[in-house]
């Protein structure tokens, strides 16, 4: 699979780093696969069932998938098709009770995820229950009615990463009462499922790495504006699935469309700056741990520009040996010293890339029952407390958001907290 940044384009769950930004040993890590009889089966012959954290907020959480097709777009990846992408709306909810709880991935595409990852990380064939593994969301339950509806938050991921790998934060974000709607970006995506069963994979060009990350990010900011499009006609009672399926009952009217933000990880973040910079419709974004680089030297426009709304940074881990911050970092110093609006950089000493994603709670589960080859697990999520850095990501997240999309003043987003010890904040 294809390697670029580890900050801007990732292929596939190991850390996959362009020699100039990072030692030969990370890079061997993306590179090699370990031999999947290295690796011991759990002793229990049922494949491994995986859990996320449950969401802490006040409000039961929601979610239903749409299918959008831009007709006015052709797609740039599959020639004579127009652009069709597959969000999750993620929202809170008044269940019924008898809604069944939303799968982590659909049927199809977890089951080529768990073969890619198998593959990745040396894991037994089928050892592994990602069929089974749910989110806390109940698929399609009614939208708790609230006068004025709820703010909106986009989530883009990784790159060439599912739009799933953002739950564990997207749920947390949902609970507190906002409307998510989290994104794939069809065919940089390995394998997006659509209606009907039908599975979409990745189909990128031969280019060099710099031209295709730029072909990448300027398609997701064409997604992203496009979703935020068909969020207008969700929000003016219409339906955007292109199959006409029915909606949850009162989901249009719980988008706020006056409040709307964004955030990402790695080239989601990168592509989270960039469309602020293009479109005015979001009022707050968040990177987390993406460049802001097509390379060493070739910066992001919104890294030369930087932005005049609020935009959190968060980092961790090293790149050369030096703090991934706005201090060290060029591309980030640069956006940092031109942008005008709002901001805070924080910094995750002894994480790494994929602290910021579902990873930081999966991996340690599967090296438990799989202990995988030494250094491959902190390689990716680094050395820090899983749930003690989950509980700072959700807390900061959503104090950045109440404080730039709520209007609530939060005072964690002031200095360092001794109930967050592995946040630092970089002045």
């Amino acid at each position: 699979m294809r390697t670029i940044s580890r900050r801007g384009l990732l292929g596939g769950v190991a850390v996959a780093v362009s020699a100039a930004m990072v030692s030969t040993a990370s890079a061997a890590l993306a590179q090699t696969a370990p031999d999947p009889g290295s690796v011991r089966p759990p002793a229990a012959s049922a494949p491994l069932r995986l859990s996320l954290p449950a969401p802490t907020g006040p409000y039961p959480v929601a979610a239903t998938e749409l299918h959008l097709v831009d007709h006015d777009r052709p797609d740039p990846w599959v020639a004579a098709k127009p652009r069709e992408l597959m969000v999750t709306v993620w929202y809170p909810a008044r269940p019924t009770g008898t809604e069944p709880l939303a799968p982590y991935l659909p049927p199809l595409a977890a089951q080529r995820h768990g073969e890619n990852l198998a593959g990745m990380l040396g894991l037994p064939a089928g050892q592994v229950d990602w069929a089974g593994l749910t989110t806390h969301a109940r698929a399609g339950a009614p939208a708790r009615a609230r006068h004025g509806g709820y703010p909106v938050v986009v989530y883009s991921p990784g790159g060439e990463r599912p739009r799933a790998e953002g739950t564990v934060l997207v749920e947390e974000l949902a609970s507190r009462g906002y409307v998510v709607v989290t994104v794939d970006h069809t065919y940089e995506t390995p394998v997006v499922e659509f209606p009907g069963g039908r599975l979409e994979t990745q189909h990128q060009p031969d280019l060099e790495p710099a031209e295709l990350m730029r072909a990448q990010i300027r398609t997701r900011i064409q997604d992203t504006r496009f979703v935020l499009d068909q969020l207008a006609v969700l929000d003016r009672g219409g339906n955007p699935d292109a199959g006409g399926r029915r909606l949850p009952r009162g989901l249009g009217a719980a988008l706020d469309l006056s409040r709307v933000g964004m955030f990402g990880h790695s080239a989601g973040g990168f592509t989270t700056a960039e469309t602020m910079l293009a479109d005015r419709r979001l009022d707050a974004g968040a990177d987390l741990d993406g460049s802001m680089a097509y390379g060493r030297d070739d910066l992001g426009e919104v890294a030369k520009r930087g932005l005049d709304r609020p935009f959190l940074l968060m980092g961790a881990g090293l790149i050369g040996g030096k703090p991934y911050t706005h201090l060290d970092a060029p591309d980030w110093r640069s956006f940092w010293a031109n942008s005008t609006g709002w901001k805070r950089d924080l910094y995750v000493p002894e994480g790494q890339h994929y602290t910021f994603t579902d990873h930081q709670v999966l991996l340690p589960q599967l090296d438990a029952a799989f202990p995988l080859p030494e250094g491959l697990v902190t390689g990716l999520i680094g050395t820090v407390d899983p749930s003690r850095i989950v509980a700072s990501q959700r807390a900061y997240l959503a104090a950045f958001f109440d404080q730039h999309l709520r209007h609530r003043p939060r005072a964690l987003l002031n200095r360092p907290s001794p109930r967050h010890p592995d946040i630092t904040f970089v002045r």
